[in-house]
């Protein structure tokens, strides 16, 4: 019986990933991820790929962000520059020891090391979305990020495998399960102009005519479980309150409420570290619009647990992404923020779209 770790890999590599001999595979993990980057090592191998590994300890990205001139943590390296037009596939694997050595750096640092790295992010999407590179990001289950979830290291890698549907008699077709019934709501979402989302200290309408809606099934972000678009950028009118705290590099802001006219946030309250969501907000001119409108479908994420790449794919949410749009979904905004806030729709939420009710209390109403 395969171990766990190695029935991860397999699947990231060939599903996920559908490594073809003859790519360049780059894996990007910190050292503590080292027993799943060697599986992954493998898998690529046997799959006929040039694998490469490269270590991305936080450690030293703090001690740039932290110390570094802004002209140092603007720098991109040549060797940065051309990758991104080289690799055929690439691996993350989150492993953090501390995940809130970012939560003090000031968040202008932050913006200018994604903005001075903008054009390499846009070149790698553009590759992504021709299908010419694949992308998958994931974690490997370590204490910090266990603690943050309230969970043991062992109740945390449980957790995390039955998200993926590693427990399942054959992880794939789950996956592929999931993105046939994903795809049935994207035939019903296609056609929808409007949208108006209800829910305790919601009320927000949002145009989507003539963007598309993106099936997320476990190639990008594992674990997955999502559909997504992009809203028309000046659409956004009402007022919206998200049901969790809102994460976003070690910060956690809590009881979250924006108020939108004309597509960009007028007001925007929170019971905790509103100083910070204000700074956030006024990072750029795309900062206070939404790049991002989606719908959680994991009912096999069951717990809020501080990460994003598992909060946002809860079965019966909704979310929305503050700032960058995924040029995919036919979004056009553009900002050095991409902030994604969960709203539960499961007590008392409905989302209706052009007039007929969608989702009630989390459901999607498919018929």
């Amino acid at each position: 019986m395969q171990d766990r770790l190695t029935r991860l890999a397999d699947v990231l590599v060939h599903y996920s990933l559908a490594v073809s001999p003859g790519q360049l595979v780059r894996i990007k993990a910190p050292a503590i991820a080292l027993p799943l980057v060697e599986r992954v090592y493998r898998a690529v191998l046997t799959s006929g790929g040039h694998p490469y590994y490269t270590a991305e300890q936080e450690q030293l990205r703090e001690a740039l962000l932290r110390h570094g001139s802004e002209k140092q943590i603007a720098y991109v390296s040549e060797l940065e520059r051309r990758e991104v037009g080289c690799i055929d596939a690439m691996i993350t694997i989150g492993a953090p020891e501390n995940t809130k050595f970012l939560s003090t750096v000031a968040p202008e640092r932050l913006a200018l090391e994604r903005s001075s790295r903008q054009e390499q992010f846009k070149t790698m999407l553009a590759r992504m979305a021709s299908g010419e590179v694949a992308w998958v990001g994931t974690v490997y289950p370590v204490p910090a990020l266990a603690q943050d979830a309230e969970l043991s290291l062992e109740e945390f890698a449980a957790f995390y495998d039955q998200a993926c549907f590693l427990d399942c008699p054959d992880p794939v077709e789950a996956w592929q399960s999931l993105s046939r019934r994903q795809a049935a709501m994207i035939e019903r979402l296609t056609p929808v102009k409007h949208l108006h989302l209800k829910a305790p200290g919601t009320d927000l309408q949002l145009e989507v005519t003539g963007r598309r809606w993106i099936n997320c099934d476990g190639k990008r972000n594992f674990p997955d479980g999502e559909v997504f678009t992009g809203p028309l950028e000046t659409s956004a009118e009402g007022v919206i309150s998200f049901s969790f705290p809102a994460c976003y590099l070690g910060k956690e802001v809590e009881g979250v409420r924006l108020t939108f006219k004309d597509g960009k946030v007028r007001e925007a309250t929170a019971t905790k570290h509103q100083d910070y969501l204000e700074r956030m907000l006024a990072l750029d001119e795309g900062a206070s619009r939404i790049g991002e409108l989606a719908f959680g479908t994991n009912e096999r994420v069951t717990r809020f647990c501080r990460n994003i790449l598992f909060d946002e794919k809860i079965g019966g949410t909704m979310h929305l992404a503050l700032g960058a749009s995924l040029p995919e979904s036919g979004g056009l905004n553009h900002s050095a923020l991409h902030w994604d806030m969960v709203c539960d729709l499961r007590r008392g939420g409905e989302v209706w779209a052009d007039g007929t009710l969608l989702v009630r209390d989390g459901t999607f109403l498919l018929s």
